[in-house]
């Protein structure tokens, strides 16, 4: 079964600080989903167990409704749901067809407990979005 490379696994801000080693495990986490254009990927409000990571395609996010984004190759989404298992924030639709990886929960907690720095690497990726959510970007601290 095809895995994500470990480049592209870089690429993903959550994990750009582990190790090669650390990569490969994960990689091997990964369950190969594809999407033709027009599917949903993610619905607002449907729970939530998997981190999705595109390899090749284009999909839009919408909240309540609206656009607040596009995703494409090396992007991910889902972190959220890696921690609490809650509820989908947004709406993720294929706008073309899309290569992709995903990672289940069950998967992703046992790796975690063992490589601190991917929690912290976890816990800037969300207060970015957290930031991003509220409108104000990230400002840097002086």
């Amino acid at each position: 079964m095809a895995k994500p490379s470990a480049e592209l696994l870089r690429g993903v801000r959550l994990f750009a600080a582990v190790d090669d080693r650390f990569l490969e495990r994960l990689a091997d986490e990964f369950m190969t989903r594809s999407f033709a254009a027009g599917e949903t990927l993610a619905e607002e409000g449907e729970s939530g167990r998997t981190l999705i990571v595109i390899e090749t395609g284009r999909v839009t996010v919408t909240v309540h409704g609206e656009e607040v984004g596009q995703l494409g190759p090396g992007d991910a989404f889902g972190e959220m749901s890696l921690i609490d298992r809650s509820a989908r924030s947004a709406t993720v639709k294929a706008d073309t067809d899309v290569h992709a990886y995903q990672l289940p929960v069950w998967s992703f907690r046992p790796l975690i407990e063992g490589h601190p720095e991917v929690a912290w690497s976890l816990l800037e990726a969300l207060a970015e979005r957290v930031r991003a959510a509220e409108g104000r970007g990230i400002q840097s601290e002086s």
